[in-house]
């Protein structure tokens, strides 16, 4: 034999094994996911039609992938006594590569993502499978061994790829001679899943979860029953009729085209779940028709929970664009910021090229206006939320709250809208649901406070317990407990809401204004200046750790506590900072004291110098770690608080 001949054997059939993880996530399929089995074919017929769009879309530039067949349809065949069904497509089909690219290597990022969350409850671990695009494995769910039979629009018939698995460690793929495009996907049914080979069952489930699809789709029509007077005429039709007749199942128009009131909840819920791969319903929804300078349709869902790939701010985004009802493509970033990433839907234009890219969607005129309205819109919906709805929009909060956060930054235009969406946790309730407006904070505030007042730490307990919140406590001021990493950044692009500036208690010197009497500063400045031997003492032996010792307003219970310099970095935004690689030079606080505390009178009594710097050390440390910070030398303290212990009880 030849070498060429041995080189188109081996290209001709193959096994190969599965990688691990997609072997992993077979064994899944087959052995645990039971809850919802039906969801296998609105997966199979959901990447059919994309498949059908994809091609739509490359035909615009090369009409000669449509190969005479311009009808696209997706249809659904199955043979009750042999146990299959079969999924065809006439859409853009798949190469050798492509193949084993995506049935069996598994190397996109999903697939891991998928793995690490699940939970082991059946239902919920079902319906993870389509939002992390691992939606064709699903087919194991209910199947023994998958046969899909693709060949590429543009190649050749005999380039045609049998793709062959049993579910376990390996798969085959093997040429074949495939006159038409596409892609058919068939199901050698498990004995417990032949309900599956029955027209009516299919029919339902169609029409449950696919109606919505801009795609026919096509099964054998019911052959209705014949009297004897008929026969003969069947007969003779049967004989002039070769060809099987189909008929379409689905409502098979774009959902986003019809009225308003012609559309379901249910098929807005279902569209919805086709868009975003997520198998639970929307949280809520907008169709929008605009009409005017630029003409488009939005359909915009917010979910209900977020996506797993949120907080990779380079993962796939954006809604799906279609220009005159032809898809273009599936995640057009360009018409939402960055801070709406978790919104889901699509844009339908009427100004747009259909042969528009990515690079010119960045600088088209129309874009810009359409990515303004939008934002708009999605803004405007979670207000509405928010005011008609408050529960659910705790639940939008809780789980979108620390993107929306990020929008101040990004999006100065839309800067009060977002801020008025914002949600608190604050020391008013004093619990850790962040469910308190920059509103609801205005309307309690006392007479004569012009500043919203807050305190940044590393979680809710540091802040609402931070000594910095004890002379606001005693005069019934609120503050805002802020705990979220991106808070500190937030709040430095926010700056005001409704013309109040917003002032961290932990920073620079602490102005009260009207709030504060003219005999509580005129004592306040008494205390100063009889402690002025006191604050010089510490400050030696400080010199080296703090920048400025001085007599606090902060204060009423705790003997001390570490203030930040006016222009100095808050410690959260200092840690967010380095941890982003960036090198800042080196501040020091402001050590406060409370010379009406116990422990700072000791100190002031203490004769003995060295005694005094070792209890300074113990209080500024303990500042420290009230603050929520680190120490440079823990193993120092601790020696230093066991000395005095003893040195208390000897």
């Amino acid at each position: 034999m030849s070498e060429s001949e041995t080189e188109t054997e081996s290209t001709a059939r193959e096994t190969r094994g599965f990688q691990a993880e997609a072997k992993q996530l077979l064994h899944l399929m087959i052995h645990s996911l039971y809850s919802n089995r039906e969801i296998f074919l609105r997966e199979l017929i959901s990447n059919a039609a994309d498949a059908e769009d994809k091609l739509r879309f490359e035909a615009l530039s090369e009409p000669s992938l449509y190969e005479d067949d311009t009808e696209l349809a997706i249809h659904i065949e199955f043979d009750a006594e042999v146990k299959t069904i079969t999924i065809s497509d006439n859409g853009i089909g798949m190469s050798r590569d492509d193949v084993i690219e995506h049935l069996g290597t598994i190397a996109k990022s999903g697939t891991a993502e998928f793995l690490q969350s699940l939970t082991g409850e059946q239902q919920k671990d079902t319906q993870l499978i389509g939002q992390f695009g691992v939606g064709f494995y699903s087919a194991f769910i209910v199947a023994d061994k998958v046969r899909v039979e693709s060949r590429r629009a543009g190649l050749p018939a005999d380039q045609g790829v049998v793709w062959e698995s049993e579910g376990e460690a390996e798969f085959s793929v093997e040429s074949m001679v495939k006159p038409g495009r596409g892609t058919s996907v068939t199901l050698f049914l498990k004995s417990d899943a032949d309900e599956f080979a029955d027209a009516w069952r299919i029919r339902s489930i169609v029409k449950k979860y696919s109606d919505h699809i801009g795609i026919p789709v096509k099964m054998l029509a019911p052959t209705p029953a014949a009297t004897d007077a008929d026969a003969e005429k069947d007969t003779e039709k049967e004989a002039e009729q070769s060809e099987p007749e189909y008929e379409t199942i689905n409502d098979a128009s774009a959902l986003w085209t019809r009225s308003r009131n012609d559309i379901s909840d249910e098929e807005y819920k279902e569209f919805y779940k086709h868009v975003s791969h997520d198998f639970q319903d929307p949280l809520v929804w907008s169709l929008n028709k605009v009409e005017g300078k630029f003409e488009y349709t939005s359909l915009i869902y917010i979910p209900e929970h977020a996506p797993f790939d949120m907080w990779q701010r380079d993962a796939n985004r954006g809604l799906k664009l279609y220009v005159q009802r032809t898809f273009i493509m599936d995640d057009a970033e360009q018409f939402l910021p960055l801070y709406l990433r978790f919104i889901k839907g699509i844009v339908d234009s009427n100004d747009l090229s259909l042969n528009v890219s990515r690079e010119i969607l960045q600088q088209d005129p129309a874009v810009v206006s359409m990515r303004s309205a939008v934002t708009k819109r999605v803004l405007d919906m979670l207000a509405k939320l928010a005011k008609n709805d408050p529960e659910k929009y705790q639940i939008f909060w809780n789980e979108f709250g620390q993107v929306l956060k990020e929008g101040p930054a990004e999006d100065f235009a839309n800067k009060e809208k977002i801020a008025a969406l914002l949600r608190f946790a604050t020391s008013h309730k004093n619990v850790t649901d962040q469910n308190q407006s920059l509103q609801d904070y205005i309307e309690r505030m006392p007479e004569g406070q012009s500043k919203i007042y807050y305190v940044a730490a590393e979680n809710f307990t540091t802040a609402s317990n931070s000594p910095h919140l004890e002379v606001f406590r005693k005069k019934g001021i609120e503050v805002l407990l802020l705990s979220d990493r991106v808070d500190e950044w937030l709040i430095g692009h926010l700056t005001e809401y409704d013309g109040k500036t917003f002032q961290d208690v932990a920073r620079g010197e602490l102005d009260l204004g009207d709030l504060d009497s003219d005999e509580s500063q005129a004592e306040q400045k008494q205390l100063a200046e009889e402690n002025e031997s006191l604050v010089e003492r510490v400050k030696a032996a400080l010199s080296a750790q703090v920048d400025e010792v001085r007599i606090t307003t902060r204060l009423t219970e705790s003997p001390t506590c570490l203030v930040v310099g006016d222009q100095d970095p808050g410690s959260q935004m200092r840690r967010i900072l380095e941890a982003a690689g960036q090198s800042l030079p080196e501040s020091k606080p402001i050590f406060e004291l409370n010379p009406g505390h116990p422990l700072v009178q000791k100190l002031d009594t203490e004769v003995d110098e060295d005694r005094f710097a070792e209890l300074t050390k113990v209080l500024f440390e303990q500042a420290q770690l009230a603050s929520g910070g680190q120490l440079d030398d823990p193993a120092a303290y601790v020696h230093r608080l066991n000395k005095l212990l003893l040195e208390l009880s000897s």
